[in-house]
């Protein structure tokens, strides 16, 4: 499993007063979990967290854009949206934006049907 760059440790530190924030290795870049909620991911170097209907417009206006990436020739959209600008600055910037990204990320899992467990047989 690839180590951490600087900006992915950077950007998890920043988080740490939410509670134990990790980053780990998925599909080329890093996704950002507390417990088992991810609220974002990493791309290279930037930072992206969830939206959903409640969150996006603040996104939005904040001038942030969305994950875009381009599979079969389509450009797909996340519902993953860039850390405003000069929000990476410190602690107190960013994290109003992932507490949005963790709500946004909490909402979205609490509306997902329930996984049955399989019975002992």
């Amino acid at each position: 499993m690839p180590e951490p760059n600087p900006f992915v440790e950077r950007a998890v530190a920043l988080m740490t007063p939410l509670g134990p924030v990790r980053a780990r290795a998925m599909f080329g870049g890093w996704g950002v979990f507390l417990d088992s909620v991810m609220l974002g991911l990493i791309d290279r170097d930037s930072l992206y967290f969830r939206v959903d209907e409640e969150t996006k417009d603040r996104f939005a206006a904040a001038g942030s854009q969305p994950f875009v990436y381009e599979a079969k020739g389509k450009r797909m959209e996340m519902a993953y949206w860039l850390a405003p600008e000069g929000s990476l600055a410190d602690s107190d910037s960013l994290l109003p934006w992932a507490e949005l990204g963790l709500a946004a990320a909490k909402r979205v899992k609490a509306k997902r049907p329930k996984k049955k467990k399989k019975q002992a047989g």
